[in-house]
């Protein structure tokens, strides 16, 4: 039996963060926001082990509430089919007045989408990190690649002269 009190800090088993990495790639990245999820159990305990996917997942504001849309969260294994979940229904996303209109304001523009960027848990809640995105072009996308290899090159160099 393993007593949680003597363990490291860092050894105790954390719950994975599922991140949109290609989300980086496709978009510029204007503002970030940090929402609360509307869950049920079983998607609770799939999301602890890791098992959901953001590459098709996008928010939209319906009737004054933002929903999250396309986000498949595979329903859990040790649960019984009578009280697991749809993978891809739609899930209510919590956020304050300020901050729902503010996101009205910017998705306005045209372009203009909301892009989850990574699923994570904080104090035992589920939480999602959306992002205000614009779609790059191809060009961009071929800006930003030869930026990270400079980076990187950069990084190489100042290792060896160490």
């Amino acid at each position: 039996m393993i007593c949680w009190a003597t363990m490291a800090k860092g050894e105790r088993n954390q719950p994975a963060r599922i991140s949109n990495r290609r989300a980086m790639h496709d978009y510029f990245i204007s503002a970030k926001i940090e929402c609360g999820m509307v869950l049920v159990g079983s998607e609770v305990k799939s999301l602890r082990d890791g098992r959901a996917q953001l590459q098709e997942a996008y928010g939209r504001i319906e009737n004054g509430e933002l929903m999250l849309h396309g986000c498949h969260i595979e329903p859990y294994t040790k649960a019984s089919l009578a009280y697991n979940h749809e993978p891809r229904r739609p899930r209510k996303l919590l956020v304050h007045k300020r901050e729902l209109k503010k996101l009205i304001n910017e998705t306005e523009k045209k372009g203009t989408t909301l892009i989850p960027l990574a699923i994570y848990f904080k104090d035992g809640r589920a939480k999602l990190e959306l992002g205000v995105a614009h779609g790059k072009q191809q060009h961009d996308k071929r800006a930003s690649i030869r930026k990270k290899e400079q980076d990187r090159e950069l990084r190489r160099m100042q290792m060896q002269r160490r």
